[in-house]
Formats: C-alpha cells, structure tokens, sequence
C-alpha cells in the first residue's frame, strides 16, 4: 500500500466532505489526519480503501460529537469563522458568507444521517458505499438522499433576488 499516493488521491475529497459534515475546517483536517493514520496503521482488509476512509472519519466524527460539546459550538460558530473568498469586491464576500450561513444553518436541520447521505452523494460515493457508511441497505439510500433533499429544500427557501 503507498500511503502516499492514497493521501494524493483521496486527501482532499475527505476534507471537503468532512468540512462540510463538521462545518470547521481544523476538526476537519484533524479528522483527516488520523482516519489516515489509521489507514497506516491498521489497514483495511476490504477492497475500497476511499469508502472506508470516509467510513472511518464519519465514525471518528460521531465519537468527538457523543464525546463532547464542542461539536455543537463548532458548528455553531463555523460560519461566522469562515474564511473570506478570492474576491476583492467585499459585497461578493459578504453574500458568499450569508450564502454559506444559509446552507450550514439549513444542513443543521436534518439528522445526522441525512447529513451524511447527502454529503457523501454529494462527494460521488454510491449507493453501496453511502449504505456501508452509515449502516443501512443499498435500497434504501435513494429514499434517503430523497427525503433529505426534500427537508433541506424547506429548510432553505429559495431566494428570489438570487434568480
């Protein structure tokens, strides 16, 4: 196994999808680093090393959040920490944070395992690997990326000036 190569590959995409799973970009890298450590460490025997590194750091999350209380401030406080875009035109800032805001206040709304069947879909897992992830059948992962679509489209209407 070159861990390095798998770092490569896989590094970002797990950080992404943990940013947004946790809302905090230092947890996120945390979380990370030691589902990669532990890929080093005691290396999975099954054939989808990406799953199970998501897997792993969706599990590592739930145990920080049962763990603590920090979960809970870090999300609440993610948006307002979150750093600025690229853009020198400060209102093109401003409406990326609220923008932001929005979303995260609207995926703070659905459970857990809405979150992270949609965060995964969103990231290109299938079926099979979102179902292994957080432990239902393969069958029943449309249903729920369904239904979480559906309460995370109520829970952030769409805004008219947007169009």
């Amino acid at each position: 196994m070159d861990a390095t190569r798998l770092f490569e590959e896989h590094h970002a995409a797990l950080f992404r999808y943990l940013v947004r799973l946790t809302g905090d970009e230092d947890l996120a890298e945390d979380v990370a680093q030691e589902a990669f450590v532990r890929l080093v460490t005691r290396p999975p025997r099954e054939e989808s090393l990406r799953a199970w590194l998501f897997t792993v750091a969706t599990n590592l999350v739930r145990a920080l959040a049962n763990s603590t209380r920090r979960q809970k401030v870090l999300l609440e406080s993610a948006a307002l920490r979150a750093g600025p875009e690229p853009w020198t035109d400060p209102a093109e800032r401003a409406q990326a944070s609220e923008t932001r805001s929005r979303v995260r206040e609207a995926l703070d709304t659905l459970s857990e395992k809405e979150r992270t069947v949609l965060l995964m879909r969103e990231e290109g897992f299938s079926h099979r690997e979102i179902a292994e992830a957080v432990g239902t059948t393969t069958g029943s992962v449309g249903t729920m990326i369904a239904r979480a679509l559906d309460k995370l489209a109520r829970a952030l209407p769409l805004d008219a000036d947007a169009l």
